[in-house]
């Protein structure tokens, strides 16, 4: 099999790195607070709490629902990872859109099963009806990566009545889109996951978690290694989720930066889609995007160049800092 690639993670100085989606700005203060304190005792020593229960609680009642619906994992990669493993067979059938997150082929891989494609609309939207309700899983990511378009909701739901088995909406970059899914979590096949790492600054420190009925929670929680995350990730990933203020705060600058970036690459003459995420996609006819890519990072400037077969190629450029930005645009200009 061919494993999964991530995005280059450079060791040199003085690159502008806007191709993993990371967010350019520190973590909560209180976050950084909470892991250093643990630090200071004796936790180290002693296994950290198997389900993560104070970051269940904290996270419930930030956002609203159910403590026991909340499944704890080492990035949301994780949680995709354990609900391949306890829902699709060997030989079994995974389903989602293309283009998407190429990670759920990987996993597809590693089951022994397949993965089929559904192409989304001319819109990015979803095909009415769903033409393969029989998979054993279908992820759908919402935001979508790498177009950053979204899905509306009535039609998630309509989707997860259609399926025969759970529906996983894979939400990484939802805190950066202006409504969510988690209602409808409600649902005894949906799975909602979520990850710390793009909109709480901490992919370094590799925390996700799932959002389900409390039935299916308690099940996956079998399925899980039995400590998938460490007591520096659970500290740090409940006092982030607690810190909604300064949350918003570095959000809602990513999303003021987002769309002055989307402005500047269409005055370039880039075919630039809505973006709901911290990322856009940039597309051209006129030219190889590919060489524009290689000329950025002549430049030490990374962004992300995607080819999916199909649907030809783009940039997938993350929402970096204001400065960062401006110097992306000052040398896109100078290339175009």
């Amino acid at each position: 099999m061919a494993g999964y690639t991530p995005g280059e993670q450079p060791r040199d100085d003085g690159i502008i790195k806007l191709n993993t989606n990371e967010n350019p700005y520190p973590p909560s203060p209180r976050a950084l607070a909470a892991m250093a304190e643990l630090l200071e005792g004796d936790r180290l020593r002693k296994y950290p709490d198997p389900l993560g229960t104070v970051f269940r609680q904290t996270a419930g009642r930030v956002l609203g629902v159910d403590p026991n619906c909340i499944l704890i994992g080492n990035g949301s990669d994780d949680v995709l990872t354990i609900l391949t493993r306890a829902f699709v067979p060997q030989d079994g059938l995974i389903v989602s859109p293309t283009p998407s997150y190429m990670l759920y082929k990987t996993l597809a891989d590693i089951q022994g099963a397949r993965l089929q494609t559904v192409p989304f609309t001319d819109d990015w939207s979803l095909p009415e009806p769903w033409p393969l309700t029989q998979a054993h899983l279908t992820f759908v990511a919402n935001p979508n990566s790498p177009t950053g378009t979204l899905v509306p909701f009535t039609r998630l739901e309509a989707l997860a009545n259609e399926l025969q088995g759970p529906l996983v909406i894979d939400e990484a970059y939802v805190d950066f889109a202006s409504a969510h899914a988690l209602g409808l979590a409600r649902l005894p096949n949906v799975i909602v996951t979520r990850s710390l790492s793009k909109s709480y600054s901490l992919a370094g420190l590799r925390f996700g978690f799932a959002v389900a009925s409390a039935d299916l929670v308690r099940e996956l929680i079998k399925v899980k290694d039995s400590y998938n995350c460490d007591a520096l990730s659970l500290a740090g990933a409940a006092a982030a989720i607690a810190d909604q203020e300064y949350f918003r705060a570095a959000r809602n600058k990513i999303i003021a930066t987002r769309e002055r970036l989307t402005t500047g690459l269409s005055e370039l003459g880039f075919a630039v889609l809505p973006s709901h995420a911290n990322f856009v996609w940039a597309r051209r006819a006129d030219r190889l995007v590919k060489t524009i890519y290689e000329e950025l990072k002549k430049r030490k400037i990374l962004v992300r160049y995607m080819n999916y077969p199909g649907h030809g190629d783009g940039l997938r450029v993350s929402v970096g800092s204001d400065p960062q930005i401006d110097r992306l645009l000052e040398e896109m200009r100078a290339l175009i």
